[in-house]
């Protein structure tokens, strides 16, 4: 069983993967990391992904919440990430799965 630290890590290191001009949704980081759904995968935004891309990772259908809609948009537009005619995200062509993420790293001593 994986300390709730590690869980943590883990999403914000498949967060880290996604390029610029690209985005991934909740559920994809869910299916990366295992274990826990997309639900799991927003809390760990909510409370951590500040420090990483955040503007990256949008639910199923493309969007984000309506609150992060005007950062988002300004970052979408700076990094050539393609939208739709409504503000969403085309995820036809933006979509970046991440890879999961490897073992932790050994100490050495």
């Amino acid at each position: 069983m994986r300390h709730p630290e590690e869980y943590v890590e883990d999403v914000l290191s498949c967060v880290e993967q996604v390029p610029p001009g690209r985005v991934t949704t909740y559920g994809a980081i869910a299916e990366a990391v295992g274990r826990y759904g997309p639900r799991r995968v927003g809390n760990v935004m909510a409370g951590h992904g500040a420090a990483v891309a955040w503007w990256r990772v949008v639910r199923a259908d493309g969007s984000l919440p309506p609150s992060h809609d005007g950062e988002a948009r300004q970052a979408y537009l700076e990094e050539g990430t393609a939208l739709r005619p409504s503000g969403r995200v085309d995820l036809e062509v933006a979509f970046f799965r991440p890879a999961p993420p490897g073992p932790p790293a050994m100490i050495r001593g």
